[in-house]
């Protein structure tokens, strides 16, 4: 039997239970008498240390089982919430994560056993409640798993021992007999799982392979096929030949979690014999009927026996046992909770999708191909291809809740560290984006926190002689802004020095002294995502490698989007990420640059504009247009990608398209109009600058290019 099928669920709410446990800890670090926060600590805890025993993560559950009774002590009055407690416990959760980062690599939690973290918790715990030493967490477990302070005798109630009245053929019996007569012990087990039990297949598993490091499963009822399947109630029955006493095994089962009870007995070569006498006697009571005398009816399924299980299963098993899991990172579908109208909702639109092909097909079969009624069909069927885009958007878009809410505890932390007073403020992490958006950003937005903590804010008395309030605030904020989403991030601290940038760019020789003197406050600012360019004096395990901006530049662009920052000598500076909504499906303007198709993401464009080219002036060389009291640079597109010089005509077609607060005037040779497009990648096929973002398929089979305008202004 494989666990390996619930290892998705196990590590999607492994996560859930985490994060729930640092919010409640940075929240009970806060107020130590929250008793809500408290409950909701041990409630966690409780259920991340049942899943990590189902999986069979020993380690991972021991140590959630300490985490556990610590907070178990705090509910009951026994212990206090001191920061030494929060220190260690927050260690604890890092282990805890640690653990979890191991499984979904390998499906191993590793071997760090984190002994030290959990004397501290001991030490810590014994100094509080004054015991002398702590409790064996197996030990103690074995009570709440269901029945191991019961007794040990070997006779179980008849009425509990389901396995008395299993059949097993001639061979099973043989086999055990031939066993009872050696140094091997033959035993019978009925093992009952809790009824709330929601992975009874996987606690079942455990339970089987907990007897086989012992010895061998000689039969099972019903068959392993059918307990892997969970076609079982809440009980099983089985037989083992063990190389263990009675009560050693017993006690393995019951360390499984949730299995609420185990009865069984040990068997000799007399006893054996009986095995199932009762059923088979009951059954020559009841009478045949008479047409089944001549051809009797199917044989009940029996359970497996032991040829088949001690030659194949039990070997592999000890196999799997004593092999170490190779380093491989296992294959894990990523899951999306959907609420169930969103389900609904596209169903419907498939269901209006299909009447629409439907009516189309019909009317080409009929004949009936009248320009008026093809266009009829056609705009019904771009009506519900419109509203199954949107609806499966709907579906892919999550919080970006996901990608934040490790923040307040890295703020925490880094306060501790850099010696610094600081907090995290939050909005809009109930803004949605596409999944795969969600899954990449959140890397970069802590890299520019931590750079804001590391950075931007000052120490506590420079902070107090600059005026300001002793504790810095880290802001960040995101909201939708049309087909995009913008996450702002920064701090009130001391902002960035230009001057002192613009020196550094001399010093490190990227721009001489004249030419440094030339640049934009923008210009010189842009240096800071240049790779291996910082201003750190000394390199830490925070920051000032130089290996941070470039990423989180390069991190967001491969996503769509784009990265700038404001700021204000003395105030702080805020760091500012527009994304797309998807991926997948964009909105884009359809161009014609040379004699070639090309689309502009909607998204990038504030408007359409006809320029005489007479309003074409020089401003440091670079050729720009006034509009509306705004001077905006041109790009010339046609002589960007490479086509033939053309002599210009009297009016130019200008795309304006904007990136934050900058403009820019891209110039086309042709419009066709608004087209909902499919992104598809190019790979490594072109690589000009970034100017090309991708390519799409048109209506007619013809490929056009995507120009990501970001990339240009």
């Amino acid at each position: 039997m494989d666990v390996s099928q619930y290892l998705g669920i196990f590590l999607d709410e492994a996560r859930e239970h985490i994060q729930v446990l640092s919010d409640q800890m940075m929240i009970l670090e806060q107020e130590p008498e929250n008793q809500d926060a408290i409950n909701e600590i041990f409630r966690a805890a409780h259920s991340l240390k049942g899943m990590a025993g189902t999986m069979g993560y020993k380690r991972l559950q021991h140590l959630t089982h300490d985490m556990e009774d610590c907070f178990s002590d705090v509910r009951a009055g026994s212990m206090k919430v001191t920061s030494e407690l929060m220190d260690i416990l927050f260690q604890a959760l890092d282990a805890i994560e640690g653990y979890v980062n191991n499984i979904q690599e390998t499906t191993d939690e590793g071997e760090e056993e984190n002994e030290n973290i959990i004397n501290e918790i001991n030490r810590i715990r014994n100094a509080a409640t004054g015991k002398e030493e702590a409790p064996a967490p197996e030990k103690a477990e074995a009570p709440a798993a269901g029945g191991a302070s019961e007794s040990k005798d070997t006779a179980a109630p008849s009425d509990k021992a389901l396995y008395r009245s299993m059949k097993l053929d001639d061979s099973a019996k043989d086999v055990m007999k031939d066993a009872s007569l050696t140094e091997k012990h033959v035993y019978g087990f009925t093992v009952y799982i809790e009824e709330t039990c929601l992975l009874k297949a996987a606690r079942a598993f455990l339970v089987i392979k907990a007897l086989e490091d012992m010895g061998d499963i000689v039969a099972t009822d019903p068959s392993t096929q059918d307990i892997e399947d969970e076609k079982f109630e809440f009980s099983f029955s089985l037989y083992t030949i063990c190389d263990e006493e009675f009560d050693k095994a017993r006690e393995a089962m019951l360390s499984v979690s949730e299995i609420a009870d185990v009865v069984g007995e040990e068997f000799n070569e007399t006893t054996i014999s009986e095995i199932g006498a009762a059923t088979e006697k009951k059954e020559e009571a009841e009478p045949e009927p008479a047409e089944v005398k001549e051809e009797p009816a199917a044989p009940e399924p029996k359970p497996e026996t032991a040829p088949a299980v001690k030659k194949e299963t039990a070997p592999a098993a000890k196999q799997a046992a004593n092999t170490k899991p190779q380093a491989k990172k296992p294959v894990i579908s990523k899951t999306i909770r959907v609420d169930i109208e969103k389900l609904d909702s596209l169903m419907n639109l498939v269901s209006e999708l299909i009447i629409a092909k439907n009516t189309i097909v019909s009317a080409a079969d009929s004949g009936d191909s009248s320009s008026q009624t093809l266009n009829e069909q056609v705009e019904y069927l771009e009506s519900v291809t419109t509203n199954l885009h949107e609806a499966v958007m709907k579906v892919r878009m999550v919080p970006i809740e996901s990608a934040v809410n490790k923040f307040p505890r890295m703020v925490r932390d880094l306060e501790k560290k850099l010696d610094k007073k600081m907090q995290l403020t939050i909005t809009g992490e109930e803004t949605e984006l596409d999944r795969t958006v969600v899954d990449e950003i959140g890397d970069p937005l802590q890299h520019l926190i931590r750079n804001s903590a590391d950075h931007g804010l000052e120490h506590p008395d420079e902070r107090v002689a600059s005026g300001k309030p002793e504790t810095g605030t880290i802001f960040l904020n995101a909201f939708q802004d049309g087909n995009s989403v913008v996450i702002e991030v920064g701090d009130d601290g001391k902002g960035i020095n230009v001057e002192a940038v613009r020196a550094k760019i001399v010093e490190r020789g990227l721009a001489s002294e004249d030419t440094a003197a030339q640049f934009t406050d923008k210009e010189v600012i842009d240096y800071l995502f240049d790779p291996g360019f910082s201003m750190a004096k000394t390199v830490t395990e925070i920051s000032g490698r130089g290996v941070g901006l470039d990423v989180v530049k390069s991190n967001i662009e491969s996503l769509g989007g784009d990265v700038s920052v404001k700021t204000k000598l003395g105030e702080g500076s805020t760091w500012i990420i527009r994304l797309p909504l998807t991926l997948a499906i964009i909105q884009a303007l359809m161009v014609i640059i040379g004699d070639e198709k090309y689309a502009i993401s909607l998204d990038s464009i504030t408007t359409i504009e006809n320029i005489p080219s007479s309003d074409v002036k020089l401003v440091q060389g670079k050729e720009v247009i006034q509009l509306r009291g705004t001077v905006i640079p041109i790009i010339r597109l046609s002589e960007l990608l490479g086509f033939d010089h053309t002599e210009p005509s009297d009016d130019m077609i200008v795309v304006i398209a904007k990136k934050g607060d900058s403009l820019a005037g891209l110039v086309v040779d042709e419009l066709i109009g608004q087209q909902e497009i499919v992104i598809k990648s190019l790979g490594k096929y072109i690589n000009n600058d970034r100017i090309i973002s991708g390519a799409t398929i048109l209506g007619d089979g013809e490929v056009a290019l995507i120009i990501d305008a970001n990339a240009l202004i």
